[in-house]
């Protein structure tokens, strides 16, 4: 039995299938991004998902592709801990944008590809090898344009008085924003960048109001420069994205690229379904 795994920071999707590809079972536990998580909130994630605890052993192999595998240093990590707990299977661990490619890309073809959901992302695919020009140095410093940037946007135009008046009263009913609550979240709680991206979804509720259509321009022009427009190729070859804020902002995200003539191809929510796909060929 193969698990195939697609893991952001606030959740991920599991897919279990034979040999025929059939499928066995899914499911879907919190996010286990290695930047964020030890070992014991790890296993602890995993424990807590009944399909994912009952079938360990009968595992014999995990794809896992996830959010922080970036750096050798975190796929190492977090290969140690999934063969401490899948005993029997064979694991094998990478950064989340693989399965974006094999998800939109065509066998071989060249692409750019991104990802915009809790964090971001982006590499060029020469058809056979990824490419990154930009290494991420996590939600502090980096992901332009994704939930937990427009999060962070959204509490500091409240807390600076900002936000327009006809949308505070709606984000108080919508949010706890109390200071101490939300430092809490910032500072003690695991998973600080999701809980960001949380904020998200009262954004793209009222991105046709003119406060929320300029901070969604200004993130993603963001986005498009310091990292699409890192490949000078990016207007021979199809974008694709993969994450809710693309899905969600498909609009004003191909507005902004057909502004840099850049091409936009293909946009889904999700990359697990192609997954299954690509390991069937690829067994």
């Amino acid at each position: 039995m193969k698990l195939l795994v697609d893991s952001g920071s606030t959740k991920a999707d599991w897919i279990a299938i034979d040999d025929n590809g059939k499928v066995v079972f899914t499911t879907q536990s919190l996010g286990l991004n290695p930047e964020v998580l030890d070992k014991d909130e790890i296993i602890s994630r995993l424990e807590d998902k009944f399909d994912i605890s009952h079938n360990k052993d009968k595992a014999t192999h995990l794809f896992f592709y996830g959010a922080g595998c970036g750096t050798d240093r975190m796929k190492d990590f977090l290969t140690l801990v999934f063969q401490d707990y899948f005993k029997h299977a064979v694991v094998v661990v990478h950064e989340d944008t693989y399965a974006a490619v094999y998800a939109t890309t065509p066998k071989d073809e060249k692409a750019i590809v991104c990802i915009l959901g809790t964090g971001s992302n982006c590499s060029y695919f020469d058809g056979k090898v990824l490419h990154q020009k930009v290494q991420s140095l996590g939600y502090i410093a980096m992901d332009d344009c994704s939930g937990n940037r427009f999060g962070r946007h959204l509490i500091r135009a409240y807390y600076f008085n900002k936000m327009p008046k006809e949308l505070v009263q709606e984000f108080e009913e919508e949010y706890n924003l109390d200071a101490d609550y939300i430092k809490h979240n910032l500072y003690k709680e695991p998973n600080p960048n999701a809980y960001l991206a949380t904020f998200a979804k009262f954004l793209i509720r009222h991105k046709d109001t003119e406060f929320c259509q300029k901070l969604i321009q200004k993130e993603m022009e963001s986005f498009v420069e310091n990292y699409i427009e890192q490949f000078d190729n990016c207007k021979e070859v199809p974008v694709h994205f993969i994450g809710s804020i693309a899905f969600y902002l498909k609009e004003e995200l191909t507005s902004v690229l057909e502004k840099k003539s850049i091409k936009i191809g293909n946009v889904l929510r999700r990359p697990i379904d192609g997954l299954i796909a690509y390991h069937v060929l690829n067994k």
